[in-house]
């Protein structure tokens, strides 16, 4: 069986953030993925299926399957049309058991962009401890349907700074942790990522399904439907997005690093 890490949202190696594509031949057993994704250790490993004229795509991440992943998504794509599996002028739709049909398509660029649902994040008070975890006073908390908090605070370097302690934020009540300000440079806003209960409360280097709650709260403050943000973790990437009613667009990159055989 074929595997291969993407480094997603970026155009260099090393940078972005890492996936594994494991490309299925037949219908895998989910504990078997589970123990598959566990051993690669990144925040996500994708595993694609050719299903007609779809594909069927499941994300884990070390501890468990989500309903969402985009930067698994986006590997997954740029391993289909690397690897000539999908034709590179042609949509790829992905079949999924909790996003529906996710479509991506590859411009004459080569950037990707993938078609997915918007999740806005609905205001809220913060939860008990959630500042203090992260040392940070907020301007404004809300949560979303896929259970994260979004949470924006006063500028980007205080996005920059943060270094809340992992075990603290695993304690939180959500999926994750989005912090959020706006940009200082090039970009419209600066996030990070924290997966409280996804991830046992380790940073994601760059999070597409967070940009989906990023995306619609951006453009009704900037008034502007299509943004860039940039994921300010050690390793960095940006990502496009564009609102298009209720749906998010989000673009990025990925480069190979590695490519093998999967034994077992």
């Amino acid at each position: 069986m074929r595997i291969i890490v993407v480094d997603a949202f970026t155009d260099r190696p090393f940078a972005g953030n890492p996936a594994g594509v494991c490309l299925l031949d037949a219908a895998a057993d989910p504990a078997w993925m589970q123990r598959v994704a566990t051993e690669m250790r990144h925040s996500e490993t994708a595993f694609v299926r050719r299903d007609g004229a779809e594909w069927e795509l499941r994300w884990f991440t070390p501890v468990l399957e989500v309903a969402l992943c985009g930067h698994a998504t986006l590997a997954s794509a740029h391993t289909l049309y690397e690897t000539g599996l999908a034709a590179p002028d042609a949509p790829i739709r992905f079949r999924t058991l909790h996003s529906g049909v996710l479509t991506v398509r590859r411009d004459a660029d080569g950037v990707l962009e993938m078609d997915f649902p918007s999740v806005p994040a609905q205001e809220a008070p913060a939860p008990d401890g959630l500042a203090d975890v992260f040392g940070v006073t907020p301007l404004w908390t809300g949560r979303n349907a896929q259970d994260d908090w979004l949470v924006r605070v006063s500028d980007a370097a205080t996005v920059r700074a943060l270094d809340p302690d992992a075990e603290a934020v695993a304690r939180l009540d959500a999926r994750g942790v989005i912090l959020t300000a706006p940009a200082d440079g090039d970009h419209d806003f600066v996030s990070r990522f924290f997966g409280a209960r996804s991830l046992d409360g380790a940073e994601d280097p760059v999070t597409g399904s967070a940009h989906c709650a990023l995306a619609p709260y951006w453009a009704e403050r900037l008034g502007r439907t299509a943004l860039t943000g940039y994921q300010a973790s050690a390793r960095g990437g940006s990502v496009g997005v564009r609102v298009e009613g209720d749906r998010v667009v989000l673009r990025g990159r990925a480069v190979t690093v590695l490519a093998g055989d999967l034994r077992v």
